[in-house]
């Protein structure tokens, strides 16, 4: 972050300096005390459990420059600092955000989608940052608070910014699109995440594609992706995807080991493309990156070797050989969508023992919640699962749905990630595939640091 100085924060901000210097400078904003800096704005977060107010003291002690205060608190406001009093923390918080990145007159990538927001944002990165100083979010700074955190790690050296755009709620896009001013807008896909509150993949729809603000801008839709096809109204969209006559697309789609290779079709040429990844959703994804980049004027050169330096993020998709077992770790999050993506990578690898499904329960699907998890069953057993190991009480469903196919597979419910763990031991034998899947709040990275220690354990010693 570029220093700003107090009294730009206060106007920013709508607030009022009630303590301090408006010439003060800041040169970082943090939510976490424990994470305050010298000249760090510490930004006090009201949660369900712990209100951020609580520690603006502490935030002092540890050299901040300024701290934001709501006005409403009750708490003491005694503190021998730099003190700016806001109607809302968080609003102001997204405020500055705005108007900071207005200082930087730089190509700003939104991405956003039900399925693949984090590794199209990754490749995206990756492909025009061999020509580019680009900032990208990074974990999962991509909602109301993580944005404007992401924003504010803008500096003048960055040629491009790409940045996730995650919402679950009526409204959520309409911010983060004022906060960001993208220009260039990617949709991964439309799908069934966060029904509770949206409703209908129709509303999801309409939600994801407000990433621009005003719909001013480029727009990069997944053709294939049935909603976001018929959303030709926009003014400026590029299409790609494999089932269409698109601006970008692929053909001759291989499958190795541990890697991808596809023949890019463009409007002017073909060419060979290999991802360090498996799975036919990946291929949409270097397809969004790939599309972005070279409209962008990036060299094909550059952008092969971009994806070819791509690395996965932790949890999601993960390939681990322990021991001879071949563990799929995916356990950042679940939604129906992302769970047929990752079988879809378990089915691809070229290796011969059983597939081992441990799946536990899928949230914020709203009412339709237990018939979503039932049909995920039936394509489970469908798509060749040997044994599916299932953890939660929504999950129950799923094992109905496998146990009412017509196509056996060995099905077994578990009360939580202990048991479940013990499972995969009882059946799992070097060669078999193991995928580990499940919604945040389920914390199934448990499983995958079990196995990991449990199999740790069992290596010979020298």
């Amino acid at each position: 972050m570029e220093s700003i100085s107090v009294g730009e924060i206060v106007k920013w901000s709508s607030g009022e300096l009630i303590s301090g210097d408006a010439e003060g400078i800041v040169t970082s904003v943090c939510v976490d005390s424990r994470q305050v800096q010298p000249g760090s704005l510490f930004v006090p977060i009201r949660g369900e459990r712990v209100d951020g107010h609580d520690f603006i003291e502490e935030a002092f002690r540890r050299g901040a420059g300024a701290s934001l205060l709501d006005s409403s608190y009750k708490g003491s406001k005694v503190c021998e600092g730099t003190l700016i009093s806001v109607d809302d923390t968080v609003k102001a918080l997204q405020d500055i955000a705005k108007n900071y990145r207005k200082r930087f007159d730089i190509p700003v990538i939104g991405v956003t989608g039900s399925v693949g927001k984090s590794t199209t944002k990754e490749m995206t990165a990756a492909v025009l940052g061999s020509e580019l100083d680009v900032l990208k979010t990074t974990g999962n700074y991509n909602g109301q608070i993580g944005l404007p955190l992401t924003l504010l790690n803008l500096e003048s050296h960055h040629g491009a910014a790409v940045v996730e755009m995650g919402i679950s709620k009526f409204g959520e896009m309409d911010r983060l699109a004022d906060i960001a001013c993208a220009n260039i807008g990617i949709v991964t896909n439309i799908g069934v995440s966060h029904l509770e509150n949206l409703k209908t993949s129709e509303n999801i729809c309409a939600e994801k594609l407000k990433l621009l603000k005003d719909y001013k801008g480029k727009y990069y839709l997944n053709g294939d992706s049935p909603l976001l096809a018929g959303a030709a109204n926009l003014e400026d969209v590029t299409y790609f995807g494999l089932n269409g006559s698109y601006k970008y697309s692929a053909q001759g789609i291989y499958f190795g080991s541990d890697s991808t290779e596809f023949v890019l079709v463009a409007p002017d040429f073909k060419d060979d493309i290999t991802i360090p990844c498996l799975g036919m959703h990946n291929v949409y994804n270097a397809l969004a990156a790939i599309a972005v980049a070279l409209d962008m004027g990036i060299h094909l050169d550059d952008i092969k070797l971009g994806l070819l330096g791509y690395k996965g993020l932790s949890m999601r998709q993960q390939i681990l050989n322990i021991q001879g077992l071949n563990i799929i770790d995916d356990s950042y999050n679940a939604s129906p969508d992302s769970v047929k993506s990752s079988v879809s990578v378990m089915r691809a690898l070229p290796i011969k023992g059983k597939n081992i499904v441990v799946m536990s329960d899928m949230l914020e699907l709203g009412e339709r919640s237990e018939q979503i998890h039932y049909e995920l069953g039936k394509y489970m057993a469908v798509e060749g699962i040997d044994v599916l190991i299932t953890v939660g009480n929504l999950s129950k469903f799923i094992q109905r749905g496998a146990d009412d196919s017509p196509i056996y597979i060995k099905t077994v419910h578990c009360k939580d990630n202990g048991d479940a763990f013990k499972e995969v031991m009882t059946f799992a034998e070097p060669g078999d595939k193991i995928l580990v899947k499940g919604s945040r709040g389920m914390h199934t990275e448990e499983i995958v640091s079990m196995l990991r220690d449990a199999l740790s354990e069992d290596r010979p010693q020298n």
